[in-house]
């Protein structure tokens, strides 16, 4: 075995051990308990889980990949680049409560103020735009929570039904799991869906082409990779790439709602509202006030305050992803469509990996398979690429100059 096919094991090893999310998230039942104080007029913070820190043997052993690796290999580099990713984790995990928790999100996913790839406009006024120019849709069109209760069990069994004959032999399971801060969780063998959960029709299909056609899609790509199996793994380093690259999906197949498309805003609306000095009550008025159901607003908060001081000032940043993912995954392959590189498409499905090690992955060639699931719209590139290029000619018209008297065919 070569030394770069051992740390390649090794790193999937070791990272095993290491939850994020997991580690960080409260109890769906809080949300519940959380309403049903807020309904009585007497809404109680609810007690921060304990958080777990990474054993000094976890945070060892990555130090010890990284200084194995040759970062002369692309696969080096990537081992190198992951292991490192994993153990930023440690610190991350050792912070939670306190204000370094923030500064140290904050290096790992982003902040609302930090840009966009290739613009001089924050995550957080490209959220602003979104929620401004929905607004008056959305206040035509609410949401009533009783209009679109579907049990999570009702979700799940749509959701086999939908995937059964994409992933085929893999048969990856669907399965109920009550603690999730998210309405789903993906990984190379199940779909998890959360419990106690009202569901809605457009939730569906979101959660069919985001988790399981990309999620879980990539996870097990990467289980199949000859030479780095670690592509099969989700380290913080890729977040922004596969919740962007899922987020995509459900923009291109047109299962993206306009709730949908709110809730993305919104919550890095809730991280710069938090990053200000909201604590968690605030967060939850400021969203419920901005048109979610209180459920979904509670959600919305605690996911804002994983690890986080519930009073405010330091929240953890990860749902700034979303946005700012969706617009480097679509600005890359719009790129990639000008520059001729349809490749880069099937690319992105290889492996839980970044912008960046697709395009370092040019190096690898053969040893580099060719990804088993990759789902309709990234298959079919004369459609993507009609839909992209569409999109980059468009771009050029100035909305904001126009009236609709004014646009005249």
């Amino acid at each position: 075995m070569s030394n770069l096919a051992e740390l390649d094991q090794r790193l999937v090893a070791v990272a095993k051990g290491v939850r994020v999310l997991g580690a960080l998230s409260f109890p769906d039942q809080v949300a519940v308990a959380f309403v049903e104080s807020w309904k009585r007029g007497d809404p109680a913070l609810p007690e921060p889980p304990e958080v777990a820190v990474l054993p000094d043997a976890v945070t060892d052993e990555l130090r010890a990949i990284e200084r194995a690796v040759d970062p002369g290999d692309p696969r080096g580099r990537f081992l190198r680049e992951t292991a490192e990713s994993y153990r930023q984790v440690a610190g991350l995990l050792c912070c939670a409560g306190t204000s370094e928790f923030y500064d140290r999100s904050a290096a790992i996913y982003g902040s609302a103020n930090s840009l966009l790839p290739g613009a001089e406009v924050s995550h957080l006024e490209v959220a602003r735009r979104l929620l401004d120019t929905t607004e008056a849709l959305a206040a035509a069109t609410p949401e009533h929570e009783a209009d679109y209760c579907l049990s999570a069990e009702h979700v799940a069994d749509q959701i086999r039904a939908r995937i059964d004959a994409f992933f085929g032999e893999a048969a990856l399971r669907v399965v109920i799991d009550p603690s999730l801060a998210s309405k789903a969780a993906a990984s190379a063998v199940r779909i998890r869906i959360r419990g106690l959960t009202c569901f809605s029709d457009a939730d569906i299909g979101q959660l069919v082409e985001h988790e399981a056609f990309v999620h879980s899609a990539t996870a097990l790509n990467g289980r199949l990779q000859p030479h780095l199996k670690s592509l099969s793994l989700g380290a913080p380093r890729t977040t922004a790439t596969q919740e962007g690259l899922a987020t995509f999906a459900e923009l291109t197949t047109g299962v993206m709602d306009l709730a949908r498309l709110r809730r993305i805003a919104l919550r890095v609306h809730a991280v710069h509202l938090a990053e200000q000095g909201a604590d968690l009550l605030d967060v939850f008025h400021a969203v419920l006030e901005a048109g979610q159901t209180p459920s979904e607003a509670a959600q919305t908060a605690l996911r804002i305050f994983r690890g986080a001081p519930l009073g405010g000032g330091a929240p953890f940043t990860k749902d700034v992803v979303y946005l700012r993912g969706l617009f480097a995954v679509h600005t890359f392959l719009r790129r990639a469509i000008i520059d001729v590189r349809p490749d880069l498409v099937a690319r992105l499905f290889v492996g839980r990996l970044t912008l960046s090690d697709a395009l370092a992955f040019d190096e690898l060639g053969d040893l580099l398979e060719p990804p088993r699931y990759v789902p309709p719209w990234a298959a079919n590139l004369r459609s993507l690429a009609t839909y992209l290029s569409m999109s980059a000619v468009a771009s050029v018209i100035d909305l904001s100059a126009l009236s609709l008297d004014e646009v005249t065919a």
